[in-house]
């Protein structure tokens, strides 16, 4: 039972610290903080409460700013962990599909080498005629 409300204790912290840094990262604090620092211009005599009540805003803000940023980095450090087992799958995968590329046109490859090394056909046949070599001198006959 300690262990789970310490587990329940850290939620409920690291649920605060977030909250509190998506809060003071919203446009909205820019406004609200501006016009806070205006309030000595209208009213002088708060400007020492209006300092007060801001050193202890930055004395809260700060830490809280910093746990929920640590917090947010974890879970984009898990996402990163995730992509990166993800893309070495899918390395591992186009290596293999590389290697069957690879011993397929190897083969390729050989055939062609083999087919070029055979020798030229002296009469070619097309359908029922045959082509002959004019110029060749074994089919000449003397005169």
């Amino acid at each position: 039972m300690e262990k789970s409300f310490k587990t329940m204790l850290d939620r409920a912290n690291e649920s605060v610290a977030v909250k509190m840094t998506m809060l003071f990262g919203s446009i909205w604090c820019v406004y609200v903080f501006f016009l806070f620092s205006l309030v000595p211009v209208l009213v002088p005599a708060w400007q020492n409460t209006l300092l007060y009540i801001s050193n202890c805003i930055q004395l809260v803000a700060l830490p809280a700013l910093m746990v929920g940023n640590a917090v947010l980095s974890r879970g984009a450090d898990r996402r990163a962990a995730e992509d990166h087992q993800a893309l070495l799958e899918i390395l591992s995968d186009v290596r293999e599909e590389l290697a069957d590329l690879r011993a397929k046109t190897a083969g390729l490859a050989q055939s062609t080498s083999a087919a070029l090394a055979r020798p030229q056909m002296e009469n070619v046949s097309i359908s029922d005629q045959t082509f002959m070599d004019v110029n060749e001198k074994g089919g000449e006959t003397p005169d």
